[in-house]
């Protein structure tokens, strides 16, 4: 396993990065059979090969794994002096991982007999490498939809207007309709991110905050006690909506 960090673009677009993995690798020496060339392995006398010894326990047989050999047949009298008659050296690979657009937390992704050496000769395990995708400052991913905030004031919530957005592609222009209310909701298709896999993406959900000025200027108070002054007041607390 190789834990690699990404940033949210490359998530959004993919890439390829290049890592470097330390591994246990066959032994170029002995080629993995941990006998140093020219000797090799020879059948273990304990257990003449067998990998495993007989015990009498008065009326009972046992069979044990052979202590002398481990169980494998085999001792090696002449360990390899490159790898100690382990097999394998470490060592550390440069590799190549390409990550496709559309990655998440988590995500796995397999690099087939990249891991360890395998025991006795086998073949090598596989390398996952395990992705971690960094925030964006702007936008929250949920799935393959993308969500932010943009905030507007009261008079492009009442008049209505036109305003510009950040998208991962870059500025869009939406349309705020007249009498928009704070946490309305747009939505943007296909502005989200890619579906890992897949040809289609999903989408941006624009969440609207209207800001009421914490100040106003002279100018500013007048029209707003002017525009107070022809608008109904209704505060009357609303009764509970059962869902």
């Amino acid at each position: 396993r190789y834990d690699l960090e990404i940033g949210f673009e490359d998530a959004y677009r993919g890439m390829a990065a290049e890592v470097l993995i330390p591994r246990d690798e066959v032994c170029p020496r002995c080629q993995g059979n941990r006998a140093e060339p020219g000797s090799g392995p020879v059948t273990c006398p304990a257990c003449r090969g067998r990998g495993e010894v007989l015990y009498q326990q008065s009326f009972l047989s046992i069979r044990r794994s052979c202590g002398q050999c481990g169980g494998t047949g085999k001792i090696i009298r002449q360990p390899c002096t490159q790898c100690r008659g382990q097999g394998s050296v470490r060592a550390e690979r440069r590799l190549k991982v390409n990550v496709p657009a559309g990655v998440d937390n988590g995500t796995h992704l397999r690099l087939s007999q990249e891991g360890q050496a395998g025991y006795n000769g086998g073949p090598p395990g596989d390398l996952y490498v395990v992705l971690k995708v960094k925030e964006h400052s702007v936008f929250v991913r949920d799935g393959s939809d993308l969500h932010c905030a943009v905030p507007i004031n009261i008079a492009q919530a009442t008049l209505g207007a036109q305003i510009s957005i950040p998208t991962m592609d870059g500025e869009e222009t939406v349309t705020i309709a007249e009498g928009t209310q704070h946490g309305s909701k747009l939505r943007l298709r296909n502005h989200g991110m890619p579906r890992l896999n897949g040809s289609s993406r999903g989408d941006l959900y624009i969440h609207v905050e209207v800001k009421v000025p914490a100040k106003l200027t002279r100018e500013q108070r007048k029209l707003m006690e002017t525009l107070a002054a022809s608008l109904p007041a209704d505060n009357k607390p609303k009764e509970k909506e059962l869902f």
